[in-house]
C-alpha cells in the first residue's frame, strides 16, 4: 500500500511551482528541497544541451555507422588495393599500390591512413602484395591477414623482409573473422597463385563479395557472390583481342585457363545471373588487362547483358540525375588512379 505524506507550507516558503534561484535553495522547505533541485537539475541540462551542439554528435556517428565506403586507388596488372570500412576503421583488399599514393588519395577524401587496421591479401602476384611490406612496417597493430599458404608464397616468390612474418594474422578458408567493424570470409578462388581467395564481407546490412584474379566462377565464387548487394569482380580481357595481340601462345593458353583469367563474356553472364537473384545493386569491374581490354568494352558488354535480361536499366556509378535511379550501377575501376569515393548508405551509393 503506497504511503501517503502530509506536506505542511506556509505561505512563507515557496511552492513546487516558485522559482527558485541558487541562493533561495537552501530555504525551502525540507519535504520539498529535493525535488525542487531535481528539476532545476533537468531545466539546467536541457539549456546546456540547446546551447552545445555537440550534443547531437552520437547520433550523427550512429548514423556514419550505417555507412560503408569503397575506395580503389588502382586495379590492373599494374598494381591493385582498395580500401572498405567506414571513415573511422577499415581494411585494405592487397597491398600492390604505392602506399604514398593510397596515403593522398584517402587524404584527399577525408580519410587518414590510421583508418586502417589491417591488410588482407587475396594471393601472393607482386601487382597484390609488393608494398604490403611498406604498408605495416610502421604500424605494429597492423596485421596482414593472408592464409599460411599466401605467406609461404610470398615469401618465397618475393624479395621481402621476413620480418613480414611479425604481422602474419593467419586466416583460413570458409572461417569468418573479425576485423574493423567487419565479418570476412575468405573463400575459394580458382588462379594460378598460391592458395587464392576471395572476401566476402558484411557490415550490418551491407555485403560486398571482392574476387580480383579468377579465371572460372567455381561454386563457391557464386555462393558468395549471390548474397552480395555490392561486388567486385574480375573482367580482364576481350577474347577477340587477345586472340589478335601480341602475347606468346603460352602466355594466351595460360590467360584463357580455367585457373587464369575471366574474359568480358563470362563476366557478363555470370553477372547478369547475378542480377536475377535481386540483391544486386553495385558492379565494379576490376583488374582489366591494358593490352587487351578497353573499360568501354568490358562496361557495354557486362550492361548489355544485364538490360537484354530485362534487369536494367543499368547506371554508371555517377549518381547523376540521369542514372542514379537505375536498379544496376556499374563501372570499370581505374588501372592507375583512385576511384570516386563510394558512400553506401541503406540501399543507395553516392560518390
Amino acid at each position: 500500500m503506497r504511503r501517503k505524506i502530509k506536506i505542511d507550507i506556509t505561505p512563507q516558503q515557496p511552492t513546487l511551482f516558485d522559482f527558485v534561484s541558487d541562493g533561495q535553495s537552501a530555504d525551502v522547505h525540507p519535504s520539498i528541497k529535493d525535488f525542487v533541485v531535481k528539476v532545476k537539475m533537468k531545466g539546467d541540462l536541457r539549456k546546456e544541451v540547446d546551447a552545445d551542439d555537440t550534443e547531437i554528435e552520437p547520433m550523427a556517428e550512429s548514423m556514419a555507422a550505417e555507412q560503408l565506403l569503397f575506395l580503389s586507388f588502382g586495379s590492373g596488372s599494374s598494381g591493385n588495393c582498395a580500401y572498405i570500412g567506414t571513415r573511422r576503421q577499415g581494411i585494405l583488399i592487397d597491398a600492390g599500390i604505392d602506399p604514398r599514393k593510397v596515403e593522398a588519395a584517402m587524404l584527399q577524401n577525408g580519410l587518414s591512413m590510421s583508418c586502417v587496421k589491417g591488410v588482407c591479401l587475396t594471393h601472393d602476384h607482386s601487382d597484390h602484395v609488393r608494398y604490403v611490406y611498406q604498408i605495416v612496417r610502421l604500424r605494429r597493430d597492423v596485421g596482414v591477414y593472408c592464409t599460411p599458404k599466401v605467406l609461404s608464397g610470398l615469401l618465397r616468390r618475393h624479395s621481402i623482409s621476413r620480418r613480414i612474418k611479425d604481422y602474419h594474422r593467419p586466416i583460413y578458408k570458409e572461417f569468418p573473422f573479425e576485423l574493423a567493424g567487419l565479418t570476412i570470409t575468405p573463400f575459394d578462388v580458382r588462379h594460378d597463385g598460391t592458395d587464392n581467395v576471395g572476401f566476402y564481407l558484411v557490415r550490418g546490412e551491407h555485403t560486398f563479395a571482392v574476387a580480383t584474379d579468377l579465371g572460372s566462377i567455381t561454386d563457391r565464387v557464386d555462393y558468395y557472390m549471390r548474397k552480395a548487394r555490392y561486388v567486385i569482380i574480375e573482367s580482364n580481357y576481350d577474347e577477340d583481342m587477345l586472340r589478335r595481340g601480341p602475347y606468346s601462345a603460352f602466355l594466351k593458353s595460360r590467360i584463357m585457363a580455367a585457373n587464369g583469367h575471366l574474359d568480358n563474356k563470362d563476366t557478363a553472364r555470370f553477372v547478369t545471373a547475378l542480377a536475377a537473384e535481386g540483391n544486386l545493386e553495385y558492379v565494379f569491374l576490376c583488374h582489366l588487362s591494358r593490352e587487351n581490354n578497353l573499360p568501354e568494352i568490358a562496361v557495354d558488354q557486362v550492361k548489355s547483358a544485364i538490360e537484354a535480361a530485362g534487369y536494367g536499366p543499368v547506371g554508371d556509378c555517377s549518381a547523376s540525375l540521369e542514372t542514379e535511379g537505375a536498379p544496376i550501377q556499374l563501372m570499370a575501376l581505374p588501372r592507375f588512379e583512385a576511384s570516386p569515393l563510394m558512400v553506401f548508405r541503406g540501399k543507395k551509393a553516392v560518390d
